[in-house]
């Protein structure tokens, strides 16, 4: 059996230290080595007691979570998980420290939720057997020229993210031009975060980028991001392609599931699809993008070295679902070389 995960807890509420440390160590292989109530205790801490993880809150006194998260990467970088107020701002923040290189994000419980920080010990035991290099990331934020000579074909392109899919989506849909096919996305995120997410790719990329709404019809140049929460993101009607929120339970413990997505892209487009598999935990759309490949889609998977936690796409890759497996900086240039339309005219 491996060494437990070692965990530092940063929040300014004694009673939310106490409920996230109480959490942790529901979990044999978690161990919670130390709590700190603000940035400067947190700072000592780290220097004393060299966590594996740091669990961090967002708003704090004296020096912000953000603030503190830029310092902790610059100096000592390490997998840090943040934990932000279920709000419009706190998602702000949090997208933010997922840009500056924080490995996950959990939300803060309702009162009264019967299973308050759900997957955090997961994420803590990841974080810690990540091999993910912990340097603060130089990413653009502003989107690249416009590709002027891409002629858009007519795929559709499905993809799916989880933990680390943040930055990953970034760097894969910078690469878009202005007219690049139509996009669904499903990634996993709190509910409450998906509409900023989805404001922030429209800013730093050429595509317009919105959360994907009931019977919004696909687009070349557009992008549909799968909203958080009580449905999954399915595509439908073959003769006008669009948008369509299901009900129904988690699949795979995840709702919206990727798998869903990518079932339902199978069955629409079959080999007028790319399916793409980046970054995360678990298994959820490796059957789904198998699925497509059986049909006849072109299928991507993010090799081990560039995923922040190689779980999503190894389960793919082992099932024969991944055509190739390529590094992060090389997937969006390889989504428009199978997107683009021939040069004898459209696929």
């Amino acid at each position: 059996m491996s060494a437990a995960a070692r965990v530092l807890v940063v929040d300014d509420s004694p009673t939310m230290r106490g409920l996230i440390t109480a959490v942790l160590r529901s979990d044999p292989e978690v161990d919670v080595i130390g709590q700190a109530g603000d940035a400067l205790e947190a700072r000592a801490a780290i220097k004393a007691l060299n966590p594996d993880v740091v669990t961090l809150d967002i708003e704090m006194p004296n020096m912000n979570g953000l603030d503190f998260l830029e310092k902790i990467m610059t100096l000592r970088p390490m997998p840090v998980i943040m934990v932000s107020t279920m709000t419009h701002r706190g998602a702000d923040a949090t997208l933010a420290a997922l840009e500056i290189g924080a490995f996950d994000c959990v939300g803060k419980p309702s009162p009264g939720e019967p299973h308050p920080f759900g997957d955090l010990a997961e994420k803590v035991k990841a974080a810690a057997r990540s091999q993910r290099q912990y340097v603060k990331p130089a990413a653009s934020r502003t989107p690249p020229p416009a590709v002027a000579d891409f002629r858009v074909g007519r795929k559709i392109v499905a993809i799916g993210s989880s933990t680390g899919g943040v930055e990953a989506l970034i760097n894969v849909l910078q690469k878009f031009p202005a007219n690049c096919p139509p996009t669904v996305i499903t990634q996993h995120m709190p509910p409450s975060f998906t509409r900023s997410f989805a404001e922030r790719l429209n800013r730093l990329c050429a595509p317009v980028v919105e959360e994907a709404t009931d019977g919004a019809r696909l687009e070349i140049g557009k992008i549909y991001l799968a909203p958080g929460g009580e449905r999954h993101l399915r595509v439908a009607n073959a003769s006008a392609p669009h948008c369509r929120l299901a009900d129904g339970g988690p699949v795979n413990g995840h709702r919206p599931s990727v798998d869903v997505l990518f079932d339902s892209v199978a069955e629409l487009a079959g080999r007028n699809a790319v399916g793409v598999i980046l970054t995360g935990m678990g298994r959820d759309g490796a059957s789904g993008l198998l699925k497509m490949r059986h049909a006849g889609a072109r299928t991507i998977g993010q090799n081990e070295k560039t995923c922040v936690v190689y779980g999503m796409p190894r389960v793919a890759y082992e099932l024969g679902a991944v055509e190739q497996q390529f590094p992060l900086n090389a997937i969006g240039e390889e989504i428009l070389k199978i997107t683009a339309a021939r040069k004898e005219g459209s696929e």
